[in-house]
């Protein structure tokens, strides 16, 4: 398994809509391992294909603290939403930045699992959140583009300045994070 590189907001290849994925070979399995090796060691609890830079419509989430829980969803269609939730969203693409962002608290899904098997399922609570950023990224779309203006052009500059520093410092151990993006 190999560590893939994240991009980072404003980053272009975000706004990539990605394609259906329609082959389910050895070379996708590794694609989906590498994509949960790189979610954990991030550390984050769901990435899309393009935020690795590979725009096929492939999403890995696992919202448990002991990353046992894998969720796969290859071409994932939502069928349904209800209910309010206003969650504290964060994203592996605009690091260090969190906001609440307001989405559907249920959602029945449609997807294809690593294999290319189909199957629906019902979900909730933060696992239905997750599936909806990521699926945002799929279709080019990032958490900050539910906030103003304002609050965008502010986090772009400060994630510029934060990338200048980074790269005029000798490199260190990355702290661990108060709170795990999405």
């Amino acid at each position: 398994m190999a560590l893939l590189t994240i991009l980072e907001y404003p980053d272009p290849r975000l706004r990539t809509r990605a394609e259906p994925v329609t082959v389910f070979d050895e070379a996708f399995g590794r694609l989906v391992d590498d994509m949960f090796e790189t979610m954990y060691a991030a550390p984050g609890i769901g990435l899309a294909a393009t935020q690795v830079n590979v725009h096929q419509r492939l999403i890995v989430i696992d919202i448990s603290e002991e990353r046992n829980e894998r969720h796969v969803f290859v071409n994932p269609e939502i069928l349904g939403k209800s209910g309010t939730a206003v969650t504290e969203e964060g994203c592996l693409s605009v690091p260090g930045i969190f906001d609440e962002v307001q989405r559907a608290s249920r959602v029945r899904v449609r997807a294809r699992d690593r294999h290319g098997i189909e199957f629906e399922q019902d979900l909730e609570g933060i696992l239905a959140v997750c599936l909806q950023h990521e699926i945002d990224h799929l279709d080019g779309k990032l958490f900050v583009d539910y906030l103003s203006d304002l609050k965008r052009e502010r986090i772009r500059k400060k994630l510029d300045k934060d990338r200048k520093a980074r790269a005029a410092a000798p490199a260190a151990p990355a702290p661990l994070p108060a709170r795990v993006p999405l």
